[in-house]
């Protein structure tokens, strides 16, 4: 079963809970998604670590119903 966006937003702002985030279905079928996560828990981190970080965070969700995900990391300016 696919996931929704607010569940998906739901489990990176548990993790960054400081973080902008903006969720977007990139085929609409509610399988492929997209996500923006501004926070400042990403400053001086590479943007290797950012992904990993919400790799992490998002562990179990990868591993079953969350299919395909792009991500977008940054720290705010």
């Amino acid at each position: 079963m696919a996931m929704t966006a607010d569940a998906i937003e739901k489990l990176i702002k548990d993790a960054f809970p400081q973080a902008s985030v903006r969720i977007t279905d990139l085929a609409g079928d509610g399988d492929h998604w997209a996500a923006e996560v501004v926070t400042p828990e990403f400053a001086g981190k590479s943007r290797v670590q950012q992904h990993q970080m919400v790799n992490a965070a998002l562990k179990e969700a990868l591993a079953g119903p969350l299919h395909a995900l792009s991500l977008t990391t940054r720290a705010p300016a």
